[in-house]
């Protein structure tokens, strides 16, 4: 594979965010969910307020995987009062990691997971922790593989569906060693 790169995410990129955020969701979910649970998820998740609200929030980062100038996959982190679940103020947020199936097998996710990694260690973090759903069999393999373990659960809504995500965490380790 041609060598990725990791790219922010700018407020005049909304349309390719929307583009890669769509496609990656209803590759993952849509054979898992109604036609009009998505449908209500998506106009929610995706619409050009939610991310300018997003890309100007200044405790949120987004990411874009570039492969020759092709979006192939994202990235997005949240810190402090950004955060989804009120955790610990110094931690990292991933609240996406979303990979082009057609990349799947091909590190991409885990050149992103890297990404958010190193910013963690940016601002010395001391754990990096997400939710991912309970259903989502790949990617609980790919976070466990990563070091992540459970630490609680929270109801996830997509359209009027109730989901239920595992939060998992990584401690990360101290920059000086100790």
């Amino acid at each position: 594979m041609e060598s990725i790169t990791i790219q922010r995410v700018t407020p005049g990129e909304i349309t390719k965010l929307q583009e890669i955020g769509i496609t990656t969701f209803c590759e993952a979910f849509a054979h898992l969910n109604s036609q009009q649970d998505m449908q209500q998820y998506l106009a929610q998740s995706f619409s050009t307020d939610k991310l300018t609200a997003e890309l100007t929030e200044k405790d949120s980062q987004i990411y874009f995987a570039l492969l020759d100038g092709r979006v192939i996959g994202y990235l997005k982190i949240n810190l402090g009062e950004a955060q989804t679940e009120k955790q610990d103020h110094e931690a990292l947020e991933i609240e996406r990691i979303y990979v082009l199936k057609e990349f799947h097998g091909q590190k991409v996710g885990q050149i992103l997971y890297h990404k958010a990694v190193e910013l963690a260690h940016e601002i010395q973090a001391p754990y990096v922790w997400l939710g991912v759903w309970e259903e989502n069999y790949r990617a609980l393999r790919f976070y466990e593989k990563n070091g992540f373990t459970p630490f609680g659960k929270h109801a996830f809504w997509l359209g009027s569906d109730e989901q239920t995500d595992l939060l998992m965490k990584k401690i990360l380790p101290v920059a000086n060693g100790l």
